[in-house]
């Protein structure tokens, strides 16, 4: 009696605003208000409006085990239950087991792409099942740095940490394409314009269609990486700090191991447990960048220096005067042409049958070795290395010398006056603004060689043909003067398949019979699936280019003819089979018997196939001492 007084003499303002929560959660919930109305121990009844129970009244107590019961409790009292939220369109509710099972293959997911971005090589031949299970130290004290940040900063460190694993993890990839075709490793700041021509390369070998596949997919590749790679980072970030003690212990235990396994050294095979691999790849990026930086001025200093600028015309080249000189570099002709066991017999058997059937013809030859500054591909940093005196290594320096005041070789005979001096260059099928740089007083392209054949792979007109061409458009001219040519023969370019093979050179026509030559050559496709047929394209490939360059001295070249062949570059790694050099052979080939007597110091090999421990230079060496030995003292 005396509880129900002391509720009735409650003010009225505060009963009514105890009252109005559990009007608010009838409105809310029905059933539960009905319930509640209904107990026995609900002193507040229909005919004392306005009265509530008080809280310490034991018959109004919600209990666990009061199944009606669904008023407020007396720790909220009035509160209304939480709506239920769908997650996944109620799918998440509806199958719990199955919710929990793919949150679980979620997380794991997310941590393997994580642990993938932090230990994947950027090299694929370093890929291997021990590069996988190693410690990261980044991922470490990553992981340690985002359980110490408060949320705010937390969240936003997560997300730009992710962001940038996904784009270190891109650099990686095109590193493994950069390794897989020029044998070192992507330049951030040189190498942009790269990618731009292998689009090119991937259109003029798989076509349009080919090409825009590619490259949308590699696209949509990179951004799903970039995306994935910060949400899996946020993931493990939200699932570090729900287990907070869990993630610190195990922080803890890594960081241990870590230290230990770097103080012992221990490793899988070859590979160290212990690695800062990332921190190292970010390091090497960044001297990279700052050697890239510094390079333009180095090179403009060593540009500044040429011996021969200030020698008059009349005593350039000299032992050369009336002389057809032919600078021809050949595609890839790389030292593992001639030293691979499996390429050297054969391709010794081709240097053997040219160099005989030339000394039949009365041109005896010299050989040796040039190191190029590129591998793979990069032709035109070869081309101009060897022309200019200069070390081309990258795009950089090449755009430099083209539009800088240094004389090329080709520019040396064009100063004296005394040559025509031609470009014979099929591979190049757009405008070339810098043939005016290198001197040349006409260049022919692939669209003014008058070839009506079809393109092979990579490759618009086949070496012998484009050698003929010569022949009909300029050297077989009467009434001409001395030419000094620079041709470049393209068939031995990547991919190597199809390639053409020589025909009689009465045959050749318009080029209009390579379309059924090319019917019968390989499909690149299937090629390239395996590395020994690789392999033995580009042998078959260099051997139609000497033959083709052989047989044209022997067709066509008379006395006064000087032929110095050379490769550009040694080919991709998947023809070198790990081999590092950078070595490409260089000849000389001539008819009098004086032009090859004033190298005879040199060194050289007699023949077209250099000693394996014949004279090695670098190429950018051959000018000054070509200039040198054909000059009034040489």
């Amino acid at each position: 009696m005396s509880l129900f007084t002391r509720s009735r003499q409650l003010p009225d303002d505060t009963a009514e605003s105890r009252a109005k929560p559990d009007e608010d959660t009838g409105a809310a919930d029905p059933e539960g208000t009905a319930a509640a109305d209904d107990a026995p121990g609900n002193t507040a009844s229909a005919d004392a409006p306005g009265s509530t129970a008080s809280d310490d009244a034991p018959a109004n107590t919600a209990s666990d085990d009061d199944p009606g019961r669904t008023a407020a409790s007396p720790e909220s009292p009035g509160e209304q239950p939480p709506a239920t939220k769908p997650g996944w369109f109620g799918w998440r509710h509806r199958y719990p087991r199955t919710a929990r099972g793919v949150s679980l293959g979620t997380t794991v997911l997310a941590g393997a792409l994580v642990l993938f971005a932090l230990l994947v090589p950027n090299r694929i031949e370093r890929i291997e099942f021990a590069s996988f299970v190693r410690i990261p130290a980044e991922g470490v004290l990553l992981a340690g740095l985002l359980l110490a940040l408060p949320p705010k900063p937390r969240r936003i460190t997560s997300v730009v940490t992710g962001a940038f694993l996904g784009l270190l993890t891109v650099l990686k990839f095109v590193d493994m394409g950069f390794y897989q075709i020029l044998a070192r490793p992507f330049d951030l700041v040189l190498d942009w314009i790269l990618i731009q021509n292998g689009t090119d390369f991937l259109r003029e070998t798989f076509g349009r269609t080919g090409q825009v596949l590619a490259v949308a997919g590699v696209i949509v590749l990179l951004v799903a990486l970039l995306v994935l790679t910060t949400l899996a980072v946020v993931r493990l970030t939200n699932l570090m700090v729900r287990h907070r003690p869990v993630a610190g212990r195990t922080i803890l235990i890594l960081g241990t191991a870590w230290i230990t396994c770097m103080t012992l050294g221990v490793q899988i095979g070859t590979v160290p447990v212990a690695t800062k691999g990332n921190a190292e790849f970010v390091g090497n990026r960044v001297d990279q960048v700052r050697a890239g930086l510094r390079d333009a001025r180095v090179f403009e200093k060593q540009a500044a220096v040429d011996a021969f600028a200030k020698t008059p015309p009349d005593r350039l080249l000299t032992g050369l005067r009336g002389k057809d000189v032919l600078f021809t570099f050949i595609e890839s002709y790389g030292r593992v042409a001639i030293d691979d066991p499996a390429m050297a017999e054969q391709t010794d058997a081709v240097l053997k049958e040219g160099t005989g059937r030339l000394k039949a013809a009365g041109f005896e030859s010299r050989s040796g070795w040039l190191q190029s500054p590129v591998t793979g591909a990069g032709s035109w940093l070869a081309h101009s290395t060897f022309l200019s005196g200069l070390w081309i290594k990258n795009q950089q320096r090449y755009r430099s010398l083209t539009t800088s005041d240094r004389m090329t070789l080709t520019n040396y005979f064009g100063k004296t006056g005394a040559w025509r001096t031609v470009g014979i260059v099929p591979g190049v099928r757009r405008a070339w603004p810098e043939g005016k740089y290198f001197g040349l007083d006409h260049i022919y392209d692939s669209e003014h060689l008058g070839y009506h054949g079809p393109y092979f792979s990579w490759t618009p007109v086949p070496d012998q043909f484009s050698l003929e061409a010569f022949q009909r458009l300029e050297h077989g001219r009467k009434d001409r003067e001395p030419i000094m040519a620079e041709i470049i023969l393209a068939s031995s370019h990547n991919p190597w398949s199809p390639i053409a093979h020589m025909i009689d050179w009465e045959d050749l026509g318009d080029g209009s019979v390579f379309h059924r030559i090319k019917k019968e050559g390989t499909d690149p496709a299937e090629v390239w699936k395996d590395p020994e047929k690789v392999r033995a394209e580009y042998r078959k490939a260099i051997e139609y280019t000497i033959r083709s360059l052989t047989e044209w001295v022997e067709r066509y070249g008379d006395d006064d003819t000087v032929l110095v062949f050379l490769g550009d570059h040694q080919p991709v790694p998947t023809v070198l089979a790990g081999d590092t050099g950078r070595d490409v052979p260089v000849t000389i080939v001539a008819h009098d018997k004086k032009v090859l007597d004033r190298v005879a110091d040199w060194g050289w090999t007699d023949g077209l196939k250099p000693a394996e421990d014949a004279p090695r230079w670098g190429m950018d060496r051959f000018r000054d001492r070509f200039m040198t030995a054909y000059g009034p003292q040489g």
